[in-house]
């Protein structure tokens, strides 16, 4: 069960907080310098998704404008950001717009505001109150999904805690999940999601790598997010590390375990595990690697296996995006990797290239999937940084046969 029985479920709650935090702290910032820092992050996306199943492709472009100020005074950070976006190409299902002949993308028009927050700074600890984002470790379990237009942000207080050496204590409480269908969000896509989420992460940097506990009840007490079986209480330890060897050699490891449960309102009675392991050797400018990692599933019934709804999406299990969410006999990746960063090519800096090749199996009643190959190329041409993502999704077992391509042009002042 969730452990938490206080429930600020209104609208106000943000406000309130912001203007509690505000009315304290307004006494001791007053008498320092204040510095206000103007915002502008402008994103140009191009996105085509073909899924052999549907009859039409998706094909959207899109431009992303978040603008906005951030003011500082002593310890005191006050930050107002909203963002727009507009579709320069609609022709794609949005995921609002009623068109089902295609695959979404899941980028509908949006105007909102993306952070509000204010936040304390001292020696040893950061205490945030407000709407704002939250990525813990890699996103795999909490991040905002940034490769979509609208992302994906919280209502929340968190604070981080670095009080003594090689130890950090990150603890939030969000009473509010804004995934990114926007505010003209409705039905199993809402605009927001309420509840009572904590996230508990303690890492410690440790002689053989970093070691960390985390602790994530995730509470989406709204029938629309899947009649409540979204809610979990997930708990796990990850170690992740770099040796450095001598002449540009290395390696580098991720090992983690997690279980997961129901929580709160989920009428599933379930339990399921998650399994990851990856090695990397590295030469130089480039790195070659593999690895796996399961997301486990209990019997068999739908969202009785291991779901991550707060997760930055298609970061894991392959661009193509289709394990998402998690099938209901779990899911199995196994994949290799190259990944090099040259530096300067040409008129290009920060040089990025990888490519990931992925074999997919149920985990449940082991079947085989399908394979996946993504492409990713990016670099800064001036303050302009350029993405390219391909992803070709192959089913031998489940879903269809999908290609995704991405470009991305990103701006930022």
């Amino acid at each position: 069960m969730n452990p938490l029985v206080f429930r600020p479920r209104h609208r106000g709650m943000l406000t309130a907080a912001a203007m509690i935090a505000a009315s304290g702290f307004a006494a001791p910032a007053a008498a320092e310098e204040v510095t206000i820092r103007p915002l502008i992050d402008i994103r140009l996306q191009i996105e085509t998704l073909d899924v052999d199943s549907l009859p039409e492709p998706s094909e959207a472009a899109t431009v992303r404008l978040r603008t906005g100020a951030e003011g500082t005074a002593g310890r005191f950070t006050a930050r107002v950001e909203g963002q727009a976006n507009v579709a320069l190409v609609d022709n794609y299902a949005d995921g609002l717009n009623g068109l089902t002949d295609r695959p979404v993308i899941p980028d509908p028009e949006n105007l909102a505001l993306y952070q509000a927050y204010l936040r304390y700074t001292a020696p040893g600890v950061m205490a945030t109150v407000g709407r704002q984002e939250i990525d813990l470790d890699d996103a795999r379990f909490i991040g905002t999904a940034p490769i979509r237009q609208n992302a994906q942000n919280f209502d929340a207080l968190r604070v981080r805690w670095t009080g003594v050496k090689n130890l950090t204590v990150d603890v939030s409480y969000a009473w509010s999940f804004r995934p990114f269908w926007g505010r003209d969000g409705f039905g199993s896509r809402p605009e927001e999601v309420d509840g009572d989420n904590i996230f508990v992460n303690i890492a410690a940097k440790t002689g053989i790598g970093t070691l960390t506990g985390f602790a994530y009840v995730v509470d989406l007490d709204d029938p629309r997010a899947q009649s409540f079986r979204l809610s979990s209480q997930t708990y796990g330890v990850r170690l992740t590390g770099t040796k450095k060897l001598k002449d540009g050699l290395g390696f580098a490891y991720l090992a983690s375990v997690a279980r997961q449960s129901d929580s709160g309102r989920n009428p599933n009675d379930y339990t399921a595990d998650f399994a990851a392991l990856e090695g990397t050797a590295i030469v130089g400018a480039w790195r070659l690697g593999g690895g796996f990692e399961i997301l486990g599933a209990d019997d068999g019934t739908a969202f009785a296996s291991f779901q991550t709804p707060f997760s930055s999406g298609v970061k894991f299990l392959g661009l193509a995006g289709r394990f998402l969410p998690t099938p209901a006999d779990g899911v199995r990746d196994y994949y290799g990797m190259v990944h090099t960063q040259p530096g300067k090519v040409g008129p290009l800096a920060d040089v990025n290239l990888k490519a990931v090749v992925h074999h997919f199996t149920s985990d449940r009643a082991l079947r085989v999937y399908g394979n996946e190959l993504d492409l990713l190329a990016s670099g800064k041409l001036g303050a302009t940084l350029l993405t390219l993502r391909y992803a070709d999704y192959r089913e031998a077992g489940f879903s269809a046969d999908t290609q995704r391509f991405m470009l991305q042009l990103d701006w930022r002042y």
